[in-house]
């Protein structure tokens, strides 16, 4: 009791703290959502709000207040190219997927891309380096790192405890028309134990809904015995962006007092896994719908859950008969409400778990060391957030280690003891991974004989071997060519087992910078970096893949700087 004691008072002081209201908009046009703070995204909640860009890059992105460029990470994957703005009042705003920056910030960054010969770059930057002005163009939007389509990625942070804050606090609620309840698109009820039954089902099993006169929903009634737990598919709506974002606040409620509730208001990054818990996991890789669960069947820390009254379980015995309640709201207090009748029935079941037994139960709080043939599979304590029955066994040499249908927490080891593997082969071998129709590479260590990896995906495992180098191509020759005209180069790179590792090119002998998407395969070298000769230019680039093979390519062309 003193620890809810302590998270409510904690609660209740966050919701009360004063945040400043001044800070401007990002982009000079309307304020759209393509995603929202605390929305649930592949083994995150994402921690920002995604504005549309109209589908295109190149919009002016601006400061939002005064203060100074403190970090900024140029990256092939993530928020790709990323500006961090530190401001005086104590917060930090996040401007990613840029598609370039702007001025002296762009100068900085290409400044040390070319000292340290690489693309990828991280700078943590002194309050006197770039500072800047509330309304200053810092860059331009963009689709880079690990963004599906245009948008700019925005951030608020505490600047002392790197917490990502909910934008709405910092009134841009006000710039989003918000007048729609949340949407309830599923509710479910969960046997939570082997002697839990819900409407004769030992299955989590989903519950008709009815929308009631006064704009409330009543569920079905449910029949139970044992400990039972709900879980919904929510998400929000607003008046002026036209999709589906994550849902702010979820409560459930037992004669009127919460039990079980969730709320962003600020996010911690490194809980950001706990999403596969929070989450309805298997059935989300099953079904692609992301049931979130009103209840822990064991706890976790995930600061974002505030209530956890006997972690949000009903304990459904004789003589229990009351209607329990789901709120869902969004940051402007728009309110759906679910009311759920209980009742305890002694019904037989007529639906059985799926639960497929095997000799190999692994428990989330003990280390599991699993072996055959040349494989040896080692879970930490933690790994799991569930105790289930895993799937283990090699055939052909293929490690069958489950289906990727169980949530994991942090990464577990395998092992490949390749002593029958000829020497000259094992410089070239790596472990990979395949979702059913194609292999991939995992960072692969070698000791020895000894190949190891880490994951946090369960599947299908094989030591594969790579000989072939990777492939370089050019849509339009430039071989002995005057291309005065052209802005950039632009080549497509590519391999098909190992993946790329490295790709660095030379211009004339020297270095060059080439930018790398790889989601689109492509690396581009911008002619305004001003490192092309007069005349004649050689060009060299060279590309590895994760094993050491490696493509030179090569070709002379021409360019005059008079235009």
């Amino acid at each position: 009791m003193r620890l809810l004691a302590l998270l409510l008072i904690s609660a209740s002081v966050f919701g009360q703290k004063n945040y400043p209201k001044d800070f401007g908009a990002p982009l000079d046009i309307p304020m759209q959502l393509a995603g929202n703070f605390g929305e649930l995204r592949p083994n995150h909640f994402h921690a920002g709000f995604d504005f549309k860009t109209n589908q295109r890059e190149g919009l002016n992105v601006y400061a939002v207040g005064d203060g100074y460029v403190s970090r900024i990470k140029i990256s092939t994957y993530g928020y790709g190219k990323a500006i961090y703005i530190t401001h005086p009042n104590g917060f930090t705003t996040v401007y990613g997927h840029l598609q370039k920056a702007m001025g002296a910030i762009e100068a900085k960054i290409k400044e040390t891309q070319y000292k340290e010969s690489s693309y990828e770059v991280e700078l943590f930057l002194k309050p006197n380096e770039l500072p800047v002005k509330k309304g200053e163009i810092i860059g331009l939007s963009g689709n880079t790192g690990g963004s599906q389509g245009p948008h700019l990625h925005f951030e608020f942070r505490d600047s002392a405890t790197e917490k990502a804050i909910n934008p709405q606090f910092f009134g841009y609620d006000q710039l989003i028309k918000d007048t729609k309840k949340p949407i309830v698109s599923t509710l479910v009820a969960y046997p939570l134990d082997a002697e839990s039954i819900v409407n004769k089902s030992k299955r989590p099993i989903n519950l008709n809904l009815s929308l009631q006169s006064d704009g409330t929903y009543i569920s079905e009634k449910v029949l139970a015995t044992g400990k039972i737990g709900f879980g919904i598919n929510a998400y929000d709506l607003d008046d002026v962006s036209y999709n589906s974002n994550g849902t702010y606040k979820g409560e459930l409620l037992t004669n009127g007092k919460p039990i079980f509730e969730y709320r962003f208001d600020e996010m911690a990054f490194d809980e950001g896994r706990y999403i596969n818990a929070f989450i309805d996991y298997t059935r989300y890789k099953k079904t692609k719908s992301r049931i979130q669960k009103l209840f822990m069947k064991q706890p976790y820390a995930l600061t974002n859950i505030y209530e956890k009254v006997n972690n949000g379980v009903l304990d459904v015995v004789p003589n229990y008969a009351q209607t329990n309640q789901i709120e869902v709201s969004d940051f402007n207090g728009n309110k759906t409400i679910i009311r759920i009748p209980v009742e305890y029935s002694n019904q037989k079941s007529i639906v059985e778990p799926d639960v497929v037994i095997t000799p190999y139960l692994v428990k989330n709080g003990r280390d599991f060391i699993f072996e055959k043939d040349n494989y040896t599979v080692t879970f930490p304590e933690g790994t799991f957030y569930d105790d289930f029955y895993l799937n283990f066994d090699v055939k052909n040499d293929v490690l069958f280690l489950h289906q990727d249908d169980i949530g994991i927490h942090k990464a577990f080891t395998i092992s490949y003891d390749a002593k029958d593997v000829p020497e000259n082969q094992r410089e070239k071998s790596f472990i990979a991974s395949t979702n059913g129709t194609k292999w991939s590479y995992i960072t692969t260590k070698r000791n020895g004989t000894t190949f190891t990896a880490s994951t946090k995906t369960l599947g299908q495992f094989k030591l594969l071997k790579d000989f072939v180098a990777p492939k370089i191509s050019s849509a339009k020759s430039i071989e002995g060519k005057w291309i005065s005209a052209q802005k950039l180069l632009v080549f497509t790179i590519s391999d098909d087992l190992s993946g790329i590792k490295s790709y660095n090119g030379y211009l004339n002998g020297k270095w060059m910078l080439f930018e790398y998407e790889s989601k689109l395969n492509r690396l581009t070298h911008q002619f305004e970096d001003g490192i092309v000769a007069e005349g004649e230019n050689k060009l060299k680039l060279i590309v590895t893949d994760n094993v050491g093979n490696s493509t030179t390519f090569e070709t002379t062309f021409f360019r005059s700087q008079k235009q």
